[in-house]
């Protein structure tokens, strides 16, 4: 007896469809049929990106780089293509991106872990490198109009890279001598080498892009100049500033905020922190100052000349000296415990690794100053209280417990803020932050991003300097810009996590902690090519075909076929004129891929 298929009975007109959205289309005749219909849905991944990487794109690519016939390189130089589309700086991010994408990855609810996204992302950025890889303009043709980006942070070279290639001529201005804002003069060298920084930078600008450095806006080129003479301006400034302490004694010469110390050490100045180094806060930009102050911490040496030249390697000696003695000591200060520390874990652990104290539970209420000089801090304990606006416990002093930790020198890392130039006011909110809504201020043609917004992570910079250019692009043809749908990515519980076999990370090897704080060499190993193929492997595809064949294994009425000719996620086929809407290649499809719809 042959069975009926749903699209038998249609064509009869046994049954009727009826109309509603793909995912509920059914047709009934008294009972429910449904065909299979391939639905391609967003992996959580991408949308715990702040810049929207396609992570399955450039995973699978990589991943099923034999089953479609391509040469390993030719895989790992597609996967460079199709992660840049978002982030121009893979390299980069994946030293420094405290990684999201991971806590949104479907595979932490396996034994083994979530996807080790951002090790793949630095080995396909080192990969760029190494090969030479340049990025495709979209288009040959060169746009009219004309954009200043203020700032080469990461939002500003996110946007100038998005513009640039779509053939608008762009200009980026930056007050300081080299490019690359926080990103060059905030992170360490340990961190992000600056030859890396060079050459995804370089990669931008080859695309035409102007960089004047040492130009400062609002100084050597007024707010009004630069509406007049662009269509459209970014503001991408960054927030450079570091915040007082407001407690007495914290003008004293000795007494640095974290931004500036960072920025002084990476321009190779000499900074003399003597060797009992006090960091005040508990965010990013503490910690880096505070394993930063560990490296160049050189009284013991009684060689501070070697401080004079331009590079931070040149401190090497004399801070490998004070180590090696033991007199080097750096104590972190913070008002809340550990599970509040704004910081990166893993950096907070790596701090305390290389032989920093924290003291939590702790908040500065003066500096002490003798002979013009600061020689400790006064501290008061604290206990935490009810949650704040942040949603953190609100840390109140407990009176009678004062406490002095002596000090060489102090640094505030508690904040920072924007150093708004003349014109920027009018963007700008109370506080002192540019106020933009999908990076659109409420003047035409003045566009913001990045920190100057408020303080975030590198790659949400990144994220908004791309949405600043589409609502440019917009603006200078006349559209109105329209924010991007939300989108509900596929849950775990919507996959069969059991298909996938268990496989463990492929995780960056580390130099030893004696080795590390003598000087300013990458802590992290980049993973190897065979590690970073193994790796792709492990992610699940989540709401894409990969072609696993469990489909057509398994449909009893042999109706998928698959077609390798049609391209990657989209090789299975589904003939309705033998399926009967049993459902079973949906129930087993590993990725979600297949819902029951209609199908014709």
């Amino acid at each position: 007896m042959a069975i009926t298929t749903a699209l038998d009975l249609i064509e009869s007109g046994a049954m009727k469809l009826e109309k509603g959205p793909l995912e509920e289309i059914v047709v009934t005749n008294g009972s429910s049929w449904k065909c299979p219909v391939y639905v391609r849905r967003i992996p959580p991944c991408r949308t715990s990106c702040p810049s929207s990487e396609d992570i399955r794109g450039y995973m699978t690519v990589v991943a099923q780089a034999q089953m479609f016939g391509r040469k390993t390189e030719e895989a790992f130089d597609e996967a460079w293509h199709i992660l840049t589309d978002k982030n121009p700086m893979p390299a980069i991010h994946g030293r420094i991106c405290p990684h999201p994408c991971e806590t949104g990855c479907n595979r932490q609810f396996k034994a083994d872990g979530s996807v080790a996204i951002n090790n793949f992302e630095r080995f396909i950025g080192d990969h760029g490198i190494r090969r030479g890889l340049k990025f495709k303009k979209l288009t040959d043709k060169k746009q009219p109009k004309k954009v200043a980006v203020i700032g080469s942070g990461p939002s500003g070279l996110s946007c100038a890279y998005q513009l640039a290639r779509r053939g608008y001529p762009v200009t980026i201005f930056e007050t300081f001598e080299k490019p690359g804002g926080m990103l060059r003069y905030g992170i360490p060298d340990y961190r992000l080498p600056a030859d890396v920084l060079d050459a995804e930078i370089q990669n931008i600008l080859d695309l035409g892009v102007e960089l004047k450095c040492k130009t400062k806006a609002g100084v050597d080129i007024s707010f009004d100049d630069l509406r007049k003479k662009y269509d459209a301006v970014y503001l991408a400034i960054g927030a450079h500033k570091g915040a007082k302490l407001g407690v007495p004694g914290e003008d004293a010469p000795n007494l640095f905020t974290a931004a500036s110390y960072l920025n002084r050490v990476n321009s190779g100045t000499r900074v003399d922190v003597g060797n009992k180094v006090v960091v005040i806060g508990g965010g990013d930009s503490a910690i880096d100052a505070a394993r930063v102050s560990l490296r160049t911490a050189h009284a013991a040496s009684g060689d501070a000349d070697q401080f004079e030249t331009e590079s931070t390697q040149a401190v090497l000696d004399s801070a490998r000296v004070s180590k090696r003695i033991g007199k080097a000591e750096v104590t972190i200060l913070y008002r809340r415990t550990r599970a509040e520390m704004p910081a990166i874990a893993h950096e907070v652990t790596e701090a305390e690794k290389e032989g920093i104290r924290i003291e939590f539970l702790a908040a500065p209420v003066e500096v002490i100053v003798k002979d013009g000089r600061a020689t400790g801090i006064k501290c008061i304990r604290m206990k935490l209280g009810e949650p704040d606006k942040s949603g953190r416990r609100r840390p109140v002093p407990i009176e009678g417990s004062e406490f002095v930790v002596d000090a060489t020198s102090v640094i505030a890392g508690i904040g920072q803020q924007p150093e708004l130039f003349t014109g920027m006011e009018s963007v700008a909110n109370q506080w002192g932050w540019v106020e933009a809504k999908d990076a659109v201020t409420k003047i035409a043609g003045i566009f913001a991003g990045g920190d100057v917004l408020g303080l975030g992570i590198s790659t949400r910079s990144v994220g908004e300097g791309r949405k600043a250019a589409r609502a440019i692009e917009a603006y200078l043809n006349g559209r109105e810009s329209r924010p991007l749908p939300k989108i509900t990515p596929i849950k775990h519980t919507e996959t069969r996590l059991d298909y996938y076999p268990d496989a463990p990370r492929n995780e960056e090897q580390s130099i030893s902690v004696s080795d590390r704080v003598g000087g300013f060499g990458e802590i992290y190993q980049t993973i190897s090519l065979e590690q970073a193929a193994a790796e792709s492997k492990r992610c699940m595809s989540c709401g894409l075909c990969f072609a696993c064949d469990q489909c057509r294994i398994f449909c009893p009425r042999e109706a998928i076929s698959k077609d390798m000719k049609q391209g990657q996620g989209f090789v299975m086929f589904t003939d309705y004129t033998r399926c009967n809407g049993c459902h079973i290649c949906m129930d087993v499809c590993p990725s979600h891929y297949i819902e029951m719809g209609m199908g014709v």
